[in-house]
């Protein structure tokens, strides 16, 4: 099992970054899929999640309305589209694999158990 992240970067305050990650594997195949970003010196947080089973999303309210979870099953890829992008997003932001909870894919970081390596975005 393998995530690669790719698609972060350095941008301004209120531009876009599309990070993508890769599996190595059908994603069909793993209930939940999602984005968690962590700072230094604090917990991993999660980001937004998606259902591999009906698409079902779910955001924090820190993102909502700005970034946005898909998914392309024929190329196993997940993308964050991250628009409105604004310095306290600046962190390193990773992917993983999950298991559904009481019938979502929820934000917890400990009901996902395969991760990338992550992808640093600046914000300035």
């Amino acid at each position: 099992v393998q995530l690669v992240e790719s698609g972060g970067g350095a941008v301004q305050a209120g531009g876009s970054l599309r990070p993508s990650c890769v599996a190595s594997f059908d994603i069909d195949s793993t209930p939940c899929m999602g984005w968690f970003r962590q700072a230094p010196g604090k917990d991993r947080e999660g980001v937004a999640t998606i259902s591999t089973r009906d698409s079902e999303t779910n955001y924090a309210d820190s993102v909502k309305g700005r970034f946005t979870i898909s998914r392309d099953t024929a190329k196993n890829t997940m993308y964050l589209q991250m628009n409105s992008l604004k310095p306290e997003d600046t962190v390193i932001y990773y992917c993983a694999t999950g298991q559904v909870y009481q019938g979502a894919c929820p934000l917890a970081p400990v009901l996902f158990d395969y991760w990338g390596q992550g992808t640093q975005v600046t914000v300035s």
